[in-house]
């Protein structure tokens, strides 16, 4: 008798638009229809457009970064009625592969530009860039940032089950609130629902309509279920236990990386790529009771690539900002300032700044707290493998200029 094959539970298109597949959507709401159904214990294939439904191409523009549309992304595979799943259960979730399809082996690095939410250092780095990567096996290469050469710590960015009625209207009124008492002058700092673009699946016209109104954005990662959580080490091997809010979970994925850095600090700033993941469901009845859980817990694989003791260079970085300012425990100050020292010393090798912001994002580098009890400084760290480049990086290494080319920036 023969080996039983692993099952595709969706396929996408990767030639027809995103909102044309009834088998994806950007929007959480109980209501979105299960693309179909999931036996407990079952592994199934599922594949993946990247996280912008393919608005980005492979090319030497920054343009379609510039001039992306973000009320059409994050486009998930899902929902999937998983089998005797129930609230209060637990969804076991195992990923035991992820890989880009084999006619697109390649992938992109963005930093928006700040008028579409630019990422993390937008306030000095404002401009569009981009960065495609292609890919060797693991190993990932770029005509944009050369002299480095990595293994990709492949994960999904999104994994979810999801929500009731009752946890979605908790997400809009605390979002709300937000929104409504935001103090921090030109910054979003949530994105409140949005009908334009909203896609519920094969959702009948009356449903799609009430999930495009009331429908959380997909953007941000949240407590009560994952979602987008951008979590590097979410990797091949891992095991991820998801809180079940709604009969079936209704489970969905999205948004895989081939690489990422610690943090994502670019808002496009993974290696972004189209692909196929392998997962198996396993229900766990009562779980949320038995565990405690208010939000989800994972368990890295085996899989990462490996550099060896001593071979990161870190980089120290404190919550006093760029002009001077103090700032009482801010670890986000704090690492917003470590990743401009490994900006300020990599630059001396002749790569831009832009270069470097793009590959802090992606590239395997690891990050930290440090400290955050000593008032008034957090101390974060960022270490970065000093084997990702063809030289020596190292502080007592002599600094030799290389030509480093260009990202990819506007053109228009």
């Amino acid at each position: 008798m023969g080996i039983k094959g692993i099952r595709t539970a969706l396929k996408v298109d990767l030639d027809k638009p995103a909102w044309e597949q009834p088998g994806l959507h950007n929007r959480w709401h109980p209501d979105v229809p299960a693309h179909g159904k999931i036996a407990n214990n079952e592994v199934v294939k599922i594949e993946c457009l990247d996280w912008t439904g393919g608005q980005i191409g492979n090319n030497d523009s920054a343009d379609d970064i510039k001039n992306v549309d973000l009320t059409q992304i994050h486009y998930l595979s899902g929902p999937f009625d998983i089998e005797t799943a129930e609230p209060g259960d637990v969804l076991l979730v195992e990923i035991q592969d992820v890989q880009p399809f084999e006619d697109q082996p390649w992938g992109f690095t963005g930093v928006f530009h700040k008028e579409n939410g630019g990422g993390f250092l937008d306030q000095l780095y404002p401009e569009a860039a981009k960065a495609i990567w292609d890919f060797e096996g693991i190993f990932c290469s770029s005509r944009h940032i050369p002299h480095v050469r990595f293994a990709g710590l492949i994960h999904p960015g999104i994994l979810g089950c999801a929500p009731s009625a009752e946890v979605l209207a908790e997400w809009n009124r605390r979002e709300g609130e937000l929104i409504a008492t935001n103090t921090v002058a030109d910054r979003i700092v949530a994105q409140p629902p949005n009908p334009q673009n909203a896609h519920a699946g094969n959702a009948t016209d009356d449903v799609k309509s009430k999930i495009a109104n009331e429908g959380a954005r997909t953007i941000p990662g949240r407590p009560e279920h994952g979602g987008n959580c951008d979590i590097k080490n979410l990797s091949r091997g891992s095991k991820i236990y998801l809180p079940v809010h709604v009969p079936g979970a209704k489970f969905s994925v999205g948004d895989l990386h081939f690489s990422q850095g610690d943090g994502e600090i670019s808002f496009c700033g993974a290696i972004e790529m189209a692909g196929v993941i392998t997962l198996k469901f396993t229900v766990i009845k009562d779980g949320m009771a038995k565990l405690a859980m208010k939000s989800p817990i994972f368990h890295a694989g085996p899989v990462e690539p490996q550099f060896g003791p001593g071979r990161y260079l870190t980089f120290e970085g404190f919550s006093v900002d760029e002009n001077g300012k103090q700032h009482f425990l801010d670890a986000t100050v704090a690492y917003r300032q470590t990743c401009l020292r490994v900006i300020e010393y990599l630059r001396r090798y002749g790569y831009s700044d832009y270069q470097i912001y793009l590959l802090l994002s992606c590239a395997p580098v690891q990050g930290h707290i440090a400290g955050i009890v000593d008032i008034p400084n957090a101390c974060t760290t960022l270490s970065v493998p000093m084997d990702i480049f063809d030289f020596d990086i190292r502080p007592e290494a002599d600094v030799v200029k290389k030509e480093m080319g260009a990202c990819a920036f506007v053109t228009k």
